[in-house]
């Protein structure tokens, strides 16, 4: 068991959730939660991003835990790997140039990074912001016990690892907000293409969330990856903007409406507090 915890590092607490809008698990009201400093932005640098983080300005603003640190929880998170292709990030970086000099507050997710500092270089800001793994989330992230971890992997191994290979659409962008209105995110949506899976996928994650007496996903959920955040709820001011971006991707009178991208479905990765888990993976082709 010791050995199983160290594997795991020490970090129990949760891993900031805050890029994929899922409501926050509401605390006891006897557990006081402290804010979290942001962490070293070195720390977070993307395995594909060409750009030293840590000589980007980072966000002070301070995190909010999403449930209670409580020694010997890993936070779990279970989800689709994304990476935008290369030739669709140009236009997307053009677009959140647009938006931040409108909504200056706007920052990269995960990384942190304020997107007002990075308006003058467009190629710096599509490597920084674009140029990195996003995901799509098939589960709440919760916090799990360590006497729980081989048994939740091993379930979502046999749930999930009998996938065919598909393609996702992203073809809208839509603005979420968190259940305290304390952040709003830009996100790219799956609305057809991809949706289908992605939903049974999500099924199957909830099987083993239930087993586990974890809490399950959305009933009616939205797949998506987020791009961006800022603080407090600006749905609205990001909203027109992003109805005014869509109106590029329309096809002719009708409602329908043009892929932004499209990615391959290549696995689904499981993490839980440090570690990775591959719970099913294609080679690329």
């Amino acid at each position: 068991m010791e050995a199983l915890i160290a594997s795991y590092a020490d970090d129990s607490s949760d891993s900031d959730s805050d890029s994929n809008p899922t409501p926050p698990q509401p605390p006891s009201a006897s557990t006081s939660l402290a804010p979290l400093p942001p962490p070293p932005i070195s720390l977070l640098q993307p395995p594909n991003c060409f750009v030293p983080l840590d000589s980007l300005p980072s966000s002070q603003v301070n995190r909010v835990r999403s449930f209670p640190h409580i020694e010997g929880n890993y936070a779990l998170h279970v989800y689709i790997p994304v990476y935008i292709p290369s030739a669709t990030r140009k236009g997307l970086a053009s677009f959140l140039k647009k938006v931040t000099a409108i909504v200056p507050t706007l920052h990269a997710v995960d990384v942190d990074v304020p997107l007002s500092g990075l308006l003058k270089d467009e190629a710096l800001l599509e490597k920084v912001v674009l140029g990195r793994e996003f995901h799509i989330s098939l589960g709440r992230t919760v916090p799990l016990r360590v006497h729980q971890i081989n048994s939740v992997v091993s379930m979502l191994r046999q749930r999930l690892q009998f996938q065919r290979r598909y393609l996702i659409d992203f073809n809208k962008w839509e603005i979420f907000v968190n259940d305290d209105s304390t952040r709003t995110f830009m996100s790219l949506e799956v609305v057809e293409g991809g949706l289908e899976q992605i939903r049974k996928q999500i099924q199957a994650v909830d099987e083993v969330y239930k087993l586990h007496n974890l809490p399950e996903f959305y009933k009616d959920p939205r797949p998506h990856i987020s791009i961006t955040w800022a603080l407090g709820n600006i749905r609205d001011t990001l909203k027109r903007m992003v109805e005014e971006e869509m109106k590029k991707y329309e096809v002719g009178s009708s409602s329908r409406q043009k892929c932004i991208f499209t990615s391959k479905f290549t696995g689904i990765l499981c993490k839980i507090g440090n570690k990775m888990h591959e719970i099913c993976k294609f080679q690329e082709e």
